[in-house]
């Protein structure tokens, strides 16, 4: 009896040292005046990671979104998002047969409502240990700007200021 005590003593302490971190959370996404705008949740799936939810306050027409290298959201500019997520050293863009960076994504469609549905994989990241991994050291983030990115344009697909930005770090809780 004392036996079984300790191996389930032991199983659930283990259980609860497995620190992983989520593999399936929303990300907040805010605009410049630091509004809350939508929730978009990530996550990991055997394609890559699928991004899904809505937001709302945007000016109509297509926007680009991309991951950006770092996990901070400072408005109103959002500069501190970094540069697009860029492991692997390619050139921008979904179009360019040299492209695309990690975190190239296709453009989002705002209703004349300021309201888009998000829905679109990015298949060229990860949540899991690897180089392409967006749980770096630094974090990165989702962020929008304020037209669309034409696929090719160097550096960042001519698509204007940074209008929005959420997020993505490991220290978050999981979604449901």
């Amino acid at each position: 009896m004392r036996s079984l005590i300790v191996i389930l003593t032991l199983t659930f302490v283990m259980a609860g040292c497995t620190n992983q971190p989520p593999t399936k959370f929303d990300v907040d996404i805010k605009n410049a005046d630091g509004d809350s705008i939508g929730k978009i949740i990530f996550e990991e799936q055997a394609e890559g990671i699928k991004l899904k939810g809505e937001v709302k306050g945007l000016p109509p027409g297509e926007l680009a979104m991309h991951i950006h290298d770092k996990g901070k959201c400072a408005p109103p500019d959002f500069a501190s998002a970094g540069d697009h997520f860029n492991p692997d050293k390619k050139e921008h863009g979904l179009l360019n047969s040299k492209g695309p960076h990690a975190g190239d994504l296709p453009n989002l469609t705002v209703a004349e409502d300021g309201k888009s549905k998000v829905d679109v994989t990015a298949k060229n990241v990860t949540f899991e240990e690897a180089k392409t991994s967006l749980y770096t050291k630094d974090g990165t983030s989702l962020v929008i700007h304020e037209q669309a990115d034409d696929g090719m344009s160097q550096p960042a697909g001519d698509s204007g200021n940074r209008i929005a930005c959420g997020e993505i770090t490991k220290n978050r809780k999981p979604a449901k």
